[in-house]
């Protein structure tokens, strides 16, 4: 499975979900594009250990729709955001793509998700990478039998925090 992560400015959000998606995910399985918007996030992305890594509007534009996931934050899919490094095009490219979007929903470019969960950022990249788990196994065929109740609604979440925490 191809997954991009999508980063601006310093590369921060980016290298920790790269980070936390190594530890948790097979990297046999995973191939993990670090894309940003400028050179410095897509260095940090790779030294976290992404497989491959480009930058720019054409590198976002040209890679959305040869993933099978999308991840980053909201402001993947806003224009101007970032501070102004994310392009019109490359919220297109987001967006049209056929990839599967999982962002999270950080309020830096001054949109309000109405229900979103109010958790520490680590917690919500931590329900990320358990959401690509799920999408993994769902691709490979196989169940997750977790059946606490607490986490019902997001049954993988469990087994991605057990699997952080042993690594």
């Amino acid at each position: 499975m191809r997954v991009a992560v999508i980063d601006g400015q310093g590369g921060g959000i980016g290298r920790v979900i790269v980070e936390k998606l190594r530890k948790a995910l097979p990297k046999e399985e995973v191939e993990i594009i670090a894309l940003g918007t400028n050179a410095i996030a897509t260095a940090e992305m790779l030294r976290a250990g992404a497989n491959d890594g480009a930058s720019g509007e054409n590198a976002v534009v040209y890679n959305a729709e040869r993933v099978d996931i999308i991840l980053g934050t909201i402001a993947a899919v806003i224009a101007h955001s970032m501070l102004g490094e994310l392009t019109p095009k490359m919220a297109e490219a987001v967006a049209k793509s056929p990839a599967k979007k999982i962002l999270l929903h950080l309020n830096r470019a001054n949109v309000e998700i109405v229900g979103s969960s109010t958790e520490p950022l680590p917690h919500l990249i931590d329900m990320m990478v358990a959401q690509v788990a799920e999408e993994l196994r769902k691709r490979k065929g196989t169940e997750i039998q977790d059946n606490s109740p607490s986490e019902s609604w997001r049954p993988s979440f469990a087994l991605a925090r057990r699997k952080l925490a042993e690594s």
